[in-house]
């Protein structure tokens, strides 16, 4: 039995001050997905994350979250946003970050049950650090701190993790490992990413959402240097790593 997809669109439509932004946008994303989104600036994978999140509506059409709207799957959604509204300055453990992922779930903050120590330090571990529980966040460094974020949105527990450009600042070997790390995170969850870096990221995801003149979800294999310059308006490196392109999963508009 194939089951429900996790994310779908169907003739979608938003604008931002009347300026269309996504037009007619009609994609399925299936449960178990590891999808990244790409497009050029402006262009509204940022918007799409919003949409599925339900901090935007649209203005025509639907999208719905595990069948619902996403207002009412919310709780099944853990989100890592590209610009946390964390002061670095201020005084908190790596599991007093995870700790927030919690808040609304949970009693206030600092009023933490044992189980929900248990569940925050759970969340560290599934990204590699529940040994820096402790360790001051402003003290690590930008990959931790990152992990620590991914732990954060964990600790709700959710079935969908949505990604806004999480590998921003980091450089190429603390990113591989990244990318590893959300690998490995997949295979309990459906994963969703915002990236600039299509070549490099091509080599992890299983599929690719092309936000431009229209909305498109292909398989990895699909997306070639056509692709691409229609993409971006012209040609672009794409290092490819077959070994990890599936077909499975091909929705389009």
């Amino acid at each position: 039995m194939i089951s429900a997809p996790v994310i779908q669109c169907t003739n979608m439509d938003f604008s931002f001050s009347s300026k269309p932004l996504l037009q007619k946008v009609n994609i399925a994303v299936p449960d178990g997905d590891f999808v990244c989104v790409v497009g050029p600036n402006g262009s509204g994978k940022t918007t799409l994350l919003k949409l599925a999140l339900g901090l935007l509506k649209p203005n025509k059409g639907s999208i719905e979250v595990f069948g619902q709207s996403p207002h009412h799957s919310r709780g099944r959604i853990g989100y890592v946003p590209q610009h946390p509204k964390l002061d670095p300055l201020f005084p908190v453990s790596a599991l007093d970050v995870a700790l927030m992922g919690l808040l609304g779930k949970a009693r206030p903050f600092g009023l933490w049950r044992s189980e929900d120590k248990k569940t925050a330090t759970n969340a560290l571990d599934e990204v590699g650090l529940a040994d820096r529980r402790d360790d001051h966040f402003a003290s690590l460094s930008g990959g931790q701190k990152q992990r620590v974020l991914i732990a954060r949105a964990l600790a709700g527990q959710p079935d969908l993790l949505l990604l806004d450009e999480p590998t921003a600042g980091l450089d190429a070997h603390v990113e591989e490992d990244f990318y590893r790390l959300l690998q490995e995170l997949n295979k309990r969850r459906t994963i969703l990413l915002v990236s600039h870096d299509l070549g490099f990221v091509s080599g992890f995801v299983k599929s690719v959402i092309c936000v431009g003149h229209s909305v498109v979800i292909h398989p990895t294999s699909a997306i070639t240097g056509e692709v691409i310059a229609d993409l971006y308006g012209s040609d672009m490196r794409l290092v490819r790593h077959d070994h990890r392109c599936s077909d499975e999963g091909h929705h389009t508009s």
